[in-house]
């Protein structure tokens, strides 16, 4: 979807002159379902963070029941061995009388009697305490290696980006400060781009040194297959009145980040699949608009780098 939209986008850049509006209506609909599908990843995201969540809370509630269980089998255990003790007694104490008194012997295996049915309800009560603790010690055991695996996967999960963020700042050190930053923030990589590296006033054209950033920011990127790739455009709040074929901010900034995409896609090693263009216009700001220098910061290009998820989806299905 991400390539025909990219053909549909350079297509239009190529045609500009002679566009239909069937077809600008036919990519703005393109454009409406996919920024449709990056709200279902987000919202996926979040779905999975709490159903963590839900899963850690399970388990501490299932480590309680297990505790108060042991304990409840423990008083048991010592009232089964306080029982057989007041068993070897009267036995003794049987075995004493049994040549005095044939009334006490009578008397004495009657307690005998009641003694040993307690005795044997005891067991088994306290056979039946141990079978359950034994199925829940089972169940918590599969429950904490399933969150064990889940976490591992995580921190996998987060060392790679951690590892993929040093990467782009080591391969984009030449243009940060320059309008470029690296970031690591909430499991995602970001990598901002302001528009003085990349465009001109008003043009999605990008310039020279911005193919540069551009294009080492593909090669470390051709390197990690398996990373999601969000490019959003940005502005600022003044309205656009260049282009009379642009409908305004809104739509420079598609334009942009679909010109981003079309750079990276010369990179043979990174999948069309992972790549996403999103246009936001000025309605996610990161600074004012009210001075030209937050102006200047909310003109921008956001790569927004994510591990698939497929993995640790599949372990909270598990479970």
């Amino acid at each position: 979807m991400i390539k025909k939209l990219s053909f549909i986008a350079l297509t239009l850049l190529l045609t500009t002159s002679c566009v239909s509006k069937k077809v600008y209506t036919d990519l703005e609909d393109k454009y409406a379902n996919l920024k449709k599908e990056n709200r279902a990843l987000a919202d996926k995201n979040t779905n999975l963070s709490k159903s963590k969540t839900t899963l850690e809370t399970d388990l501490t509630k299932l480590q309680k029941e297990y505790d108060e269980t042991l304990a409840k089998r423990n008083q048991l255990q010592s009232d089964y061995d306080a029982a057989k003790s007041n068993l070897e007694n009267l036995k003794a104490s049987y075995d004493a009388l049994e040549a005095n008194s044939s009334a006490a012997i009578t008397k004495n295996a009657d307690q005998n009697r009641e003694l040993l049915a307690k005795l044997e309800a005891k067991e088994q009560a306290l056979a039946a305490e141990g079978n359950r603790l034994e199925t829940l010690k089972r169940e918590l055991e599969a429950r904490s290696q399933r969150v064990a695996e889940l976490e591992s996967v995580i921190s996998s999960k987060d060392a790679q980006m951690t590892k993929l963020k040093n990467a782009l700042s080591k391969a984009l050190t030449n243009f940060e400060g320059k309008g470029l930053t690296v970031e690591q923030r909430n499991g995602k990589v970001y990598v901002s781009m302001e528009n003085k590296l990349l465009f001109e006033s008003g043009s999605w054209a990008v310039g020279n040194k911005g193919k540069q950033a551009v294009k080492q920011l593909g090669e470390v990127l051709a390197d990690n297959p398996e990373i999601a790739i969000l490019i959003e455009g940005h502005t600022d709040n003044v309205p656009y009145n260049g282009n009379t074929q642009l409908s305004g901010n809104w739509d420079l900034s598609t334009k942009r980040a679909t010109a981003i995409v079309t750079i990276l896609r010369e990179n043979g090693g990174i999948r069309p699949e992972n790549l996403t263009a999103a246009g936001r216009g000025e309605y996610a700001p990161i600074s004012t608009n009210d001075s030209a220098e937050g102006k200047a910061k909310n003109r921008r290009i956001e790569v927004i780098l994510t591990p698939k998820l497929d993995e640790i989806s599949k372990l909270l299905n598990e479970l």
